[in-house]
C-alpha cells in the first residue's frame, strides 16, 4: 500500500518528478562513462605495453635502469646459462642498448641503440625488415623518432657509438622501415638494428642489457640479473591512471551532489507544501514514522526511476563508445600514456552495479534527512498547516 501511495504521489508531483529523475539519470551515465574512460585507459596502455615491450616479464643487467640513461654506458654483459637457455629455446629475445649519437642531416641527435634479433617472436614489434643483407646497417625507427631527425624509409644517416675499448667508431645506417607504435619507451630516442651486428660493432659477443621473456615462460632464479614482473613493470601506469582516477572524483562529487541537492529541495517543498497531506494521514491511523518511511520511499523512487531511464538511453550511447571509440588529440601522445589515436572504454559488470548502489544509497539517505522533521509533527498541527 505504501508504496502504491508513493507511487501514486510521484505521478501527482508531474514536472517535479522528470527533473529530478532526468538530473540523476544523467548522473548515473557520466560517472559510469568517465570510470569506463578510465578504465579503457588503463587497460590499453598496459596491453600495449606488454604486447610491444615488457612481454611476459623482463631480466635487467645488475647496473641497469631505465630512470638513470648513464646507467647504460655499464650495463651490458653475458647472459647468465639459465637465461640463455631461454633465448636459445626463443622463449626470450635478449635486446643490448648502446648510448650513441646520430647524425641528421647536419644535426646532432643523441639515441639509444638498441640491438634485437630480426627472428625474435616475443615482441610484437616488426624487426624482421632488419634481415635485410646490405652494405649498410638496416635500421628501423619509430614514427616519433622519424619525426624528430626528419628521416623516412630509405634515408641513410651516420651513426656513431663507442666500443668496449671506449674506441669511437661510426658507420652510415639505412631506415629501412618507419613503424606505428603507440609504446613511446621502443620509440623516442631509439634507433633499432639487429643484434649481432650491434655486438660486433661494440666488441661485446653475445652480451646483453636485458632480457625479455615470452608471457607463456615462467621465470628462473637468477643470482646475478634482476628479474621484475609484469606488476612491477606497470606500476608507472596504474599509478598514473589512479591520480586521474582522483582527478575525476571531483567531477563524479560535483554531479552527485547537484543530483542531491535537487532530491532535498524536492522533499523539503513536498514536507513544506503537504503538511495538511501528512496530518490528514497521521489522523487516519499512520504512525509519525510510518509517514517518514513514506517520504523516504519517494526519495529512494526517484533513484530507481533515474536508473531505469540512464539504462534506456545509456546503455546504447556507452556501447557505441565500446566499440568505435574516443578520437584523441595529438597532445594526448604528450601524456606519457601509450593510447594511440583512439581511445576505448571498458565497463565491467561490478563498477556499474558499485555505481547503481552508490547512487542509490546516497538518494535515500538524502530523501530521509529532511523527512525527519515529520517525526515532530502532531496531527492537530499538521491539518492546520503549521510547521514543525
Amino acid at each position: 500500500m505504501m508504496l502504491k501511495l508513493a507511487l501514486r504521489n510521484l505521478w501527482g508531483a508531474g514536472l517535479r518528478t522528470v527533473l529530478n529523475v532526468a538530473v540523476l539519470s544523467f548522473a548515473f551515465v557520466a560517472i559510469i562513462w568517465l570510470q569506463g574512460l578510465y578504465e579503457g585507459m588503463n587497460q590499453q596502455a598496459s596491453q600495449a605495453l606488454l604486447r610491444e615491450a615488457y612481454g611476459g616479464g623482463q631480466y635487467w643487467h645488475p647496473l641497469y635502469d631505465p630512470y638513470d640513461p648513464l646507467s647504460i654506458i655499464d650495463s651490458q654483459g653475458l647472459l647468465p646459462v639459465k637465461i640463455d637457455s631461454f633465448v636459445h629455446r626463443k622463449q626470450a629475445t635478449a635486446i643490448l642498448l648502446i648510448q650513441g649519437t646520430l647524425y641528421p642531416q647536419g644535426r646532432v641527435q643523441t639515441v639509444v641503440i638498441s640491438g634485437i634479433d630480426p627472428d625474435q617472436r616475443v615482441l610484437d614489434m616488426p624487426v624482421d625488415v632488419l634481415k635485410i643483407d646490405d652494405s649498410d646497417i638496416p635500421a628501423l625507427l619509430g614514427t616519433r623518432m622519424a619525426k624528430t631527425c626528419g628521416l623516412s624509409t630509405g634515408d641513410a644517416v651516420i651513426l656513431r657509438w663507442r666500443d668496449r675499448n671506449g674506441t669511437f667508431d661510426a658507420r652510415q645506417i639505412r631506415i629501412v622501415e618507419i613503424m606505428h607504435t603507440n609504446v613511446q619507451m621502443i620509440d623516442n630516442g631509439r634507433v633499432w638494428i639487429p643484434l649481432h651486428k650491434l655486438q660486433e660493432m661494440t666488441l661485446r659477443p653475445n652480451e646483453a642489457t636485458l632480457v625479455v621473456l615470452d608471457r607463456s615462460t615462467t621465470r628462473t632464479a637468477s643470482a646475478d640479473w634482476t628479474f621484475h614482473n609484469t606488476d612491477e613493470l606497470l606500476q608507472d601506469i596504474h599509478e598514473l591512471v589512479k591520480v586521474k582516477q582522483i582527478g575525476g572524483m571531483v567531477l563524479y562529487v560535483i554531479l552527485l551532489f547537484l543530483a542531491m541537492l535537487a532530491i532535498f529541495d524536492t522533499q523539503v517543498l513536498s514536507i513544506f507544501r503537504r503538511r495538511k497531506e501528512i496530518g490528514t494521514l497521521m489522523a487516519l491511523g499512520m504512525t509519525r514514522w510510518q509517514v517518514v518511511r513514506l517520504f523516504t520511499l519517494e526519495g529512494a523512487l526517484h533513484g530507481i526511476f533515474a536508473a531505469l531511464l540512464a539504462a534506456i538511453y545509456g546503455i546504447p550511447l556507452l556501447v557505441i563508445y565500446a566499440r568505435h571509440g574516443m578520437q584523441l588529440t595529438d597532445a594526448v601522445d604528450s601524456m606519457g600514456i601509450s593510447l594511440g589515436t583512439q581511445l576505448y572504454p571498458v565497463y565491467s559488470t561490478g563498477m556499474i552495479l558499485a555505481t547503481v548502489v552508490i547512487v542509490l544509497t546516497t538518494v535515500t539517505v538524502v530523501s530521509y534527512l529532511p523527512s525527519r522533521r515529520i517525526a515532530k509533527l502532531k496531527p492537530t498541527d499538521a491539518l492546520r498547516g503549521k510547521r514543525a
